[in-house]
């Protein structure tokens, strides 16, 4: 079986991809610039339809981002209870 991602970004991009399993933002811009520039002239694609996949895209986005920050806070956290219980152990 062929990676699919592979087959997308050598045939957006021209290059090799890197050894990646998961498509991202500018992936997603490669793809929609490459779409636009290919499709037929006389049926053009509905532009709701690019909105919808732009604001998909902005909400997996945003998520992801939210995730990173929340991972973040959790091991601050992590770190400031053991610092308590530490102290608390010495006192």
């Amino acid at each position: 079986m062929t990676d699919p991602i592979a087959g997308v970004r050598s045939a957006v991009t021209g290059t090799v991809p890197a050894n990646r399993t998961t498509l991202g933002q500018s992936d997603f811009l490669a793809l929609m610039t490459a779409q636009l520039k290919n499709q037929d002239p006389t049926k053009p694609v509905d532009n709701s339809e690019y909105v919808t996949q732009l604001a998909q895209l902005s909400t997996v986005t945003g998520i992801s981002e939210t995730n990173v920050d929340l991972t973040s806070i959790a091991t601050k956290l992590d770190t400031l209870i053991a610092a308590g219980m530490a102290k608390g152990a010495t006192a």
